[in-house]
């Protein structure tokens, strides 16, 4: 750590071309730092960032000449959180539809997830190419609020998941296995980062479900063009059938029964990730029921006008606080948090995700928060919850440049005050976040007593 330190001080005093065109550094100073690992915390410590990197961090840290010095007494710093399953362009204000598949709700997604401390974003499904595939090549560059991975288009079925309205050229609904194959060459010549499949029936809403044979053509095209796939799930038995074929990551948790130990065993010995997706079911009731959460300023910062309106409808909350979908959901819940914890302590790799944006009561930054508290509430500690939405999901993306905070790594950092590693409650508690060396303050403010 040190050695890098020197390494980026001498480039920067060597090279006055190079000088000229770095921002100073910025010095975080008497912070706590929670470095994505796992690890225990540091604290009273420096973090030293340039541009859009870290350049030092922990005790006893020199300080640059010309450093800029923020005073963070009391303050926890901690790599940005990463989504590895939401959704962009789905919806403006309470309506979905494709048409809200344009440029300018995507990076006000984006700006939103930034505020609430989501530095990288995968939008897995329903991507329209091209306007997807421009904008993602924006947000690596660091031209967009947040940094943007995902699936172009697509493969759900005919008849079945998913069950909304999207344009054709969001998701490829192929009849036969050479459709299904030439969807996946499609989007690899595109390139998609991952596949996306759909699986469930939603609850028997859905007539049909994808067959075996296009799971099982879908696998096998993508893995010979070096892609993984994801498979959206809820039941155990889906679940069983798309590992047995191959797949690579479970987008959301199985929700029905129990996890077996025979699952548990093919998940660990194939390394295949297991996003449990916790708020998506949670979302489903809570704005119905007025939770607590639901009534705070952080929470409330993140809903548009339209969606404030609809949840404060009586009418609207009595709908949807009852009834065979909102049983479903809360069930749902109560069986994912249970094999979240099962899994997880069994050693199975957890990625972090929510589906938030998918709809509008998935509030993108909002569900992420709430993923958090729901995994603490599943029985992790706050320290391995934080792990999982940082290093965990960088790592579910094959991104070593972020999720810890390292000297090299990207300077993609959550501010908060208080300290999320002992209380993820103080995750909430925004002061700032930083990314390609800018700051921008959380959905609240916060009172700053340093």
């Amino acid at each position: 750590m040190r050695r890098m330190f020197f390494i980026s001080s001498f480039l920067f005093m060597a090279s006055p071309v190079l000088a000229a065109s770095l921002p100073a550094p910025v010095a975080l100073t008497h912070v706590r730092i929670v470095d994505g690992t796992g690890a225990t915390p540091i604290e009273d410590a420096t973090l030293v960032m340039q541009g859009d990197h870290i350049l030092a961090l922990g005790k006893n840290v020199a300080i640059p000449k010309h450093a800029k010095v923020l005073d963070r007494s009391g303050d926890t710093v901690l790599p940005g959180i990463i989504s590895d399953h939401s959704h962009v362009g789905q919806y403006e204000g309470v309506t979905t539809g494709p048409e809200f598949y344009t440029r300018a709700n995507i990076i006000a997604a984006l700006d939103q997830y930034r505020h609430y401390g989501v530095t990288t974003v995968t939008a897995l499904g329903n991507n329209v190419p091209d306007v997807f595939d421009p904008l993602r090549k924006e947000a690596h560059a660091g031209q967009t609020p947040a940094d943007l991975f995902g699936v172009d288009h697509g493969i759900g079925v005919p008849k079945g998941a998913p069950p909304v309205h999207v344009a054709p050229n969001q998701l490829f609904r192929p009849r036969t296995i050479g459709e299904a194959r030439e969807a996946v060459d499609t989007m690899a010549d595109e390139g998609t980062d991952l596949v996306k499949i759909w699986v469930d029936d939603f609850d028997g809403t859905l007539p049909v479900k994808m067959s075996p044979d296009i799971i099982a053509a879908v696998v096998d095209e993508s893995h010979k063009r070096k892609l993984r796939v994801a498979a959206h799930i809820h039941d155990l038995e889906d679940a069983q059938h798309v590992v047995a074929a191959g797949v690579d990551i479970l987008a959301h948790g199985v929700r029905d029964k129990p996890v077996t130990p025979e699952l548990i065993a093919q998940l660990k010995s194939r390394g295949i990730w297991y996003i449990a997706t916790l708020q998506l079911d949670e979302a489903t009731t809570a704005w119905a029921d007025r939770m607590p959460w639901t009534q705070t300023p952080f929470a409330m910062a993140g809903l548009s006008a339209p969606l404030l309106q609809q949840i404060n409808n009586p009418a609207w909350q009595a709908q949807h606080k009852a009834g065979k979908q909102a049983d479903f959901a809360r069930t749902s819940l109560a069986m994912n948090l249970q094999n979240l914890k099962t899994l997880h302590d069994a050693g199975v790799k957890i990625g972090f995700g929510t589906d938030s944006g998918a709809t509008p009561l998935r509030v993108p930054g909002v569900a992420e928060h709430r993923e958090l508290a729901l995994t603490v509430q599943a029985g992790l500690t706050p320290l391995e919850t934080l792990h999982i939405a940082t290093q965990n999901a960088a790592d579910l993306l094959n991104l070593s440049d972020r999720g810890v905070l390292a000297a090299g790594k990207r300077a993609d950092l959550l501010i908060v005050a208080g300290n999320p590693a002992a209380n993820i409650a103080d995750a909430d508690r925004i002061v700032e976040t930083w990314e390609n060396g800018n700051a921008i303050s959380g959905p609240v403010p916060q009172q700053i007593t340093h």
